[in-house]
């Protein structure tokens, strides 16, 4: 289905179907299709309906989440059209006794007559506060529900995780995504590329998602490769031409030898390296002679400081000889933290010694089952890691299975509604809404703030009472130095509306990495940090606890 037959798409603007084929109108759950059925028989199905999509806690403990998955969403509903095989196996799933018309009415849903708003992808944000609003008839938005929540659920998880770890490790270094053998299933390691760029993460391994995302590619090679070979005696091909192609080097395996001796005899490292594994050696030599402008060893694989190192520092060095520059080593066992400074004592020795001016400075990569904690214990330890390979722990977010996002109605041909329940936690905050960010005089975020919709905003230098929704005695004046409006129109629901253009990836992981250097570090920070304040309007305060208390049933003691 064209995208442009399905709603307020201008010429040249086409929204391209969502990412995952799989992202149809049947990725739903059943009871979506029956209320959309029994709305339809009860003549409710065209009734104007709001609903919100948010959470309710932030998640892995912390005091953020990044919002992500919206252009999948906006994907969805602008190619949203049932077919006539999906029309067939929705009446299949449905009780016989559902009338034709259903079916009908079906073969004519789009999403032309829905609205949405929506924070911008890649913006920090908080609990309660709308990440999504929806605006339509009751029967077609209610079939959004489950596809939105799917699609934002993990999303944001997963981008909230990268973003934890990223902080964790330092601006300074390379976060690399490495957990798509780990992931669960193809659509969770796809997603989980991209969303762990978006959150801040550097490069991936995964080569499909460098494809469809343009995210940057790593890797070199694994264990198997070095154990495959058994002697230097293997390589055939030895000649390697030097960078800038005027001379030829005919015996490469030679000239590592040749460096090998030079680096044991090393009067400056007193005899540290003896003999080395030479099929490792070979290895390497071999990987060198494939990919002289991009060699990254993987050092572990027999002993990282009796072979390993050596090894590397012999290829390195007699790749330097030919105008080369070595792309570093990778550790994947062992004590990170101690492998990595002995390491780099070893380099800044050579570099003195030999006189190669970027050697004390090549790149150490890490990995092996690193999270969070990890990070956090090397960074006390004190290490000399360049770069992190991060797996299982962000890919599958195994601190945290979910994020608990939710699709509430709070709004019903324009009467307001709410849901009770007897944990406050759960209780939603009825009616159209606008959220507001009130800034302080440092420049950061201080509160969160909605208001009902026909409320005038927060003015600059005007105090604003900011109440907690549901605890009176937490209330706030506030005078804000800048306000920013939340939420905008993605999709206007009406031919030529104005809405928001879908930015490229690379644009919303730059909002991502903005935002957080925007928030204060209190509220950053991974132990014990400060919650940010969400807050609403005087006005929208008396508004719920008087709706509160006229849809709550009055009880009798008898």
């Amino acid at each position: 289905m064209a995208a442009n037959s399905n709603g307020p798409i201008d010429s040249g603007r086409v929204i391209a179907p969502p990412t995952n084929p799989m992202v149809t109108p049947l990725l739903t759950d059943l009871y979506q299709f029956t209320m959309a059925y029994a709305y339809w028989k009860a003549g409710k199905h065209n009734e104007q309906a709001v609903f919100d999509l948010y959470f309710r806690k932030n998640p892995f403990g912390g005091e953020y989440t990044i919002f992500a998955g919206l252009e999948e969403c906006i994907r969805f509903i602008a190619n949203f059209k049932l077919t006539e095989d999906d029309i067939g196996f929705v009446r299949e799933s449905l009780s016989s006794s559902c009338e034709d018309g259903f079916y009908d009415y079906l073969r004519g849903v789009d999403c032309s007559g829905v609205k949405v708003y929506a924070i911008p992808e890649g913006t920090v944000v908080f609990p309660k506060v709308p990440l999504i609003r929806v605006e339509g008839p009751i029967a077609v938005v209610q079939l959004l529900e489950t596809p939105f929540l799917n699609l934002v659920n993990y999303a944001s998880l997963v981008t909230t995780n990268a973003a934890r770890h990223r902080f964790v490790a330092g601006e300074s270094k390379n976060l690399l995504e490495f957990g798509l053998r780990r992931a669960q299933g193809p659509d969770g390691g796809i997603g989980a590329s991209r969303y762990c760029y978006l959150g801040g993460f550097h490069a991936t391994s995964n080569v499909a998602a460098g494809k469809l995302f343009g995210i940057p590619l790593r890797g070199t090679h694994s264990h198997a490769f070095v154990s495959s070979f058994m002697s230097p005696d293997e390589i055939i091909d030895k000649s390697l031409h030097s960078s800038d192609g005027q001379s030829t080097c005919e015996d490469f395996v030679s000239l590592v030898q040749t460096w090998l001796s030079k680096i044991q005899w090393s009067k400056s490292l007193n005899g540290t390296f003896g003999e080395t594994n030479q099929s490792e050696l070979a290895a390497f030599t071999s990987y060198a002679l494939a990919f002289p402008n991009n060699f990254l060893a993987l050092v572990d694989t027999y002993d990282v400081m009796r072979s390993g190192i050596p090894n590397y520092c012999a290829v390195a060095l007699a790749l330097n000889d030919l105008g080369y520059k070595a792309a570093g080593i990778r550790l994947d066992s062992g004590d990170l933290a101690y492998l990595s400074c002995e390491a780099r004592k070893i380099f800044c020795t050579i570099e003195k010694e030999f006189g190669v001016p970027w050697f004390g400075k090549t790149n150490i990569t890490a990995s092996n089952d690193l999270n969070e904690e990890t990070l956090d214990a090397l960074n006390k330890q004190g290490h000399e890691v360049d770069s992190f390979g991060i797996g299982t722990y962000v890919v599958t977010c195994y601190a945290q299975a979910a994020l608990g996002c939710v699709f509430k109605l709070v709004e019903i041909n324009n009467q307001p509604r709410i849901k009770l329940s007897e944990d406050v936690t759960k209780v939603s905050i009825p009616c159209k809404k606008r959220s507001y960010r009130l800034y302080g005089k440092e420049g950061y975020p201080l509160v969160d703030i909605m208001t009902g919709e026909n409320e005038p905003p927060p003015q600059v230098g005007e105090r604003i009472l900011c109440r907690h929704p549901f605890n009176e005695s937490k209330r706030a004046y506030v005078v804000p130095q800048r306000v920013e409006e939340l939420m905008k129109c993605f999709w206007p629901g009406s031919p030529g509306g104005a809405r928001e253009d879908l930015p490229p990836l690379k644009d919303i992981r730059e909002r991502c990495i903005t935002q957080l250097k925007k928030m204060r570090p209190d509220h950053m920070r991974r132990l014990n940090p400060t919650p940010y304040k969400v807050s609403v309007s005087a006005e929208l305060y008396d508004f719920i606890h008087f709706l509160w208390l006229n849809e709550a049933p009055v009880g009798e003691l008898q």
